[in-house]
């Protein structure tokens, strides 16, 4: 995919920034906005013993998604960092992939939440998670 993102880049330049988890566990992503930032994850590989999608591995791609959109928000002159993460599981996924769609919840000058939806490959809900970060300014704007 060539969409540019908010900061003029394009999604496989995100892509190259997501982080060394994000990458070891197969997250994606595949939208950046200042509206949403999606992506997606493979399930297998990150299953637990009985071989369900580790809530783990859900909670790791809500917190790229989220943070990678806080760090959207935060602009260039500034940097975002998390401070909380909550999730719900709803259902077990087994197989294939499943998506997540970060969407803001309230965008301020020093703090951002985003809630993160993961549905399977049937659209069903398979978690709901919630992130707060903090916004700082490491550069003055001009």
């Amino acid at each position: 995919m060539t969409e540019a993102t908010t900061d003029g880049l394009t999604v496989e330049q995100a892509n190259a920034m997501r982080g060394e988890l994000a990458e070891r566990i197969g997250i994606e992503l595949t939208e950046v906005s200042t509206e949403r930032v999606a992506g997606r994850m493979p399930v297998v590989g990150n299953r637990q013993p009985f071989d369900l999608l580790h809530g783990g591995a859900t909670a790791a791609l809500a917190e790229t998604l989220g943070s990678f959109h806080a760090q959207v928000a935060a602009g260039q002159t500034g940097t975002a960092v998390g401070i909380e993460l909550s999730c719900s599981h709803h259902r077990a996924a087994r197989d294939g992939y499943v998506y997540g769609v970060s969407t803001p919840l309230q965008v301020g000058r020093t703090v951002a939440s985003f809630e993160i939806v993961v549905s399977n490959e049937d659209r069903q809900r398979v978690c709901t998670a919630r992130l707060t970060c903090i916004i700082r300014q490491t550069v003055k704007p001009t």
